[in-house]
């Protein structure tokens, strides 16, 4: 089924080509992982999603619905059924962890503090943090900010998931749990997915890797069949076009001059 499709996309910032003829098409389950040089348009694809930037021309659709010309208050509802990780996990300092986590559902004011509290207590256990939830951003780590930041775009469950460079500056170990974090989502919750990164060991992870369900409730990550299509693929962009759109073994074989020198 499709769930984001992007259709001979272009537009323009202050006189600057930013995507041009863009085409994307992201399936349920699916995950594209989108890499290119700086100023080639990945940020403003995860903005065009969430309805914040609109295409000069072109058209995008949203499980089939075409939504390039709603209004503002018509992707409130379709905004709540996203999550999106900020690039540094954008927490409000002033706030707890469990408040961070809890926002969302604050504003929407549909629910009762105990049933938030669960919520929250439920989306901090996923990522590990249940035992964080009155700490202060501060008296965290750069992984543990990240985390939180996830949990909090898992608020309401979301069907798609947005990621701004979600392991950038991170330290092995701890982008090793963030890229865990975002498999469990793919492979077992399902749920579709537009990854930007500049890092491309945490790429070749989440490309190479699948998570199972293994006993008592742990899950297990294990290598990908090669022989097997994966249900991530890799979308590289050149001045708001898409050069290359295929598997990492496509990516890492293309004799391209600009994916050379981005891959090498």
């Amino acid at each position: 089924m499709s769930v984001i499709r992007f259709e001979s996309i272009r537009k323009v910032f202050d006189g600057q080509l930013v995507l041009d003829d863009f085409n994307l098409l992201v399936r349920e389950a699916e995950m594209k992982i989108v890499i290119g040089g700086s100023g080639s348009g990945k940020s403003t694809i995860l903005k065009m999603v969430l309805g914040l930037v609109r295409p000069d021309s072109g058209r995008i659709t949203l499980w089939e619905r075409d939504v390039t010309q709603l209004a503002e208050e018509e992707w409130l509802p379709l905004r709540g059924t996203m999550g999106m990780v900020f690039q540094g996990g954008a927490l409000f300092d002033s706030l707890t962890v469990g408040e961070n986590a809890a926002y969302r559902l604050r504003e929407q004011a549909e629910l009762d503090e105990e049933e938030i509290r669960g919520t929250v207590e439920e989306v901090l256990g996923f990522v590990g943090l249940g035992d964080a939830i009155d700490k202060m951003p501060s008296e965290l780590s750069g992984g543990m900010r990240r985390r939180v930041a996830i949990a909090r775009s898992l608020v309401g469950h979301p069907r798609i998931m947005l990621y701004d460079e979600p392991t950038a500056g991170l330290d092995p170990i701890t982008s090793r749990t963030i890229c865990e974090l975002i498999m469990k989502l793919r492979d077992l919750d399902r749920v579709t997915s537009i990854l930007v990164t500049h890092d491309l060991k945490a790429a070749h992870t989440m490309a190479a890797e699948k998570a199972l369900p293994g006993e008592n409730g742990e899950v297990r990550f294990v290598p990908r069949d090669p022989d097997t299509p994966g249900v991530t693929q890799f979308v590289m962009l050149e001045r708001g076009k898409v050069l290359l759109e295929g598997g990492e073994e496509e990516l890492l074989s293309s004799p391209d001059p600009y994916i050379r020198e981005f891959v090498d």
